[in-house]
C-alpha cells in the first residue's frame, strides 16, 4: 500500500506544475544569498620582548664566561633563557673555529661577546705584534661565525700591560676584567662554585666563570635562583652603569687592573687547568 500512495502523490505534483502560469517558468531565478566569508583566524600573538633592564634603578650583576664557547655552552644557554638572564662570553678564536655553531647560538640569544685572544697566551710575555695578531685573528673568526665582532677585550689571565692597552686603543675596544670570581676551574665542585659566587656577588659586580667547567653549568639553575631571590637581575656587561661611556683602551671595572687578588680567580696557565682541547669540536 505504501508504494501506491507514493505514485498518487507524484502524479498530483506533476499536474500542479503543468497548470502553473508560464510566467512562473520564465521568471529569473533569485540569486543565492552570499555566504559570509570566514574571517582568517588571528595569528597567535608573540610574546612581547622584555624591556631592557635599567641597572640604575635595579640591582644588577654580570656573569661572564671565559675560554668559550665551551662544549657545555648549549646547556648553559638553555638555563640562561629559562631564567631570562643575559651574560657575556669572552670567546677564544681557537674554540670559535671548532664550535662555530655554539658561537652563533650565543649571539643569536642576545648575549654579549668579547675577545679573549686566539690561543690564550699571556699578553705580558709576547710582543705588541703578537697581541695584535691574537686579537685580530679572533675578531675575524668570530665575525665569520656569528656575523658580529666582539666589542670588548679580556686579556688571558687578566694580565695586561701598556702594549695591551695600546692595541686595545688602536682597535677601538675597552678592556673588561672582573671584580669577583668563582674559582670553578680550580675546584670543579658545584657547592664550592655556588658558595664562591654568592660570596663575591655585589651590585654591578662582574663575576668570572668558565662555560667549559661542567660543574658550573650544572649548578647554574640553582645559582641563578639564589641570585634572583637576593634581588639580582643577571645582565650582560654592556648593561652595567658606565660601560657605554667607556673609551677605547679604558679598563672596567675601575681599579680591577690594580687588584692583585683577582689573579687567583683565573687559571694559572698550567695545561691541567683546562678540561678540553681546541680540536674537540661541537
Amino acid at each position: 500500500m505504501k508504494s501506491s500512495i507514493r505514485i498518487i502523490l507524484t502524479g498530483s505534483c506533476a499536474l500542479g506544475l503543468l497548470s502553473a502560469p508560464a510566467a512562473a517558468w520564465s521568471a529569473p531565478m533569485a540569486a543565492p544569498k552570499p555566504t559570509a566569508t570566514a574571517k582568517p583566524s588571528p595569528k597567535p600573538s608573540s610574546k612581547p620582548k622584555p624591556k631592557p633592564v635599567d641597572c640604575a634603578k635595579v640591582k644588577c650583576i654580570a656573569l661572564t664566561f671565559d675560554d668559550g664557547p665551551g662544549k657545555y655552552a648549549d646547556k648553559l644557554l638553555a638555563t640562561l633563557k629559562k631564567h631570562n638572564a643575559k651574560a657575556t662570553f669572552f670567546l677564544e678564536g681557537q674554540y670559535v673555529k671548532s664550535r662555530a655553531k655554539l658561537a652563533k647560538q650565543i649571539v643569536d640569544a642576545g648575549h654579549d661577546i668579547g675577545n679573549h685572544s686566539y690561543a690564550h697566551p699571556k699578553f705580558t710575555e709576547i710582543s705588541i705584534d703578537g697581541i695584535r695578531s691574537e686579537i685580530q685573528k679572533t675578531q675575524d673568526i668570530v665575525k665569520q661565525a656569528t656575523g658580529k665582532y666582539p666589542t670588548t677585550i679580556r686579556p688571558p689571565y687578566g694580565l695586561l700591560d701598556d702594549d695591551t692597552k695600546a692595541v686595545a686603543t688602536e682597535m677601538k675596544m675597552p678592556i673588561v676584567l672582573w671584580n669577583g670570581g668563582s674559582r670553578d676551574w680550580a675546584t670543579k665542585n658545584e657547592k664550592a662554585i655556588y658558595d664562591e659566587v654568592l660570596k663575591n656577588a655585589k651590585r654591578d659586580g662582574v663575576i668570572l666563570m668558565h662555560d667549559w667547567v661542567l660543574q658550573t653549568v650544572t649548578v647554574m639553575p640553582k645559582l641563578l635562583t639564589a641570585l634572583e631571590k637576593q634581588g639580582y637581575h643577571m645582565v650582560a656587561v654592556s648593561s652595567l652603569p658606565g660601560v657605554k661611556s667607556l673609551k677605547p683602551g679604558d679598563i672596567y671595572p675601575a681599579g680591577a687592573a690594580e687588584d692583585k687578588d683577582l689573579s687567583a680567580d683565573s687559571p694559572t696557565g698550567d695545561p691541567d687547568d683546562y678540561a678540553e682541547s681546541s680540536n674537540d669540536g661541537n
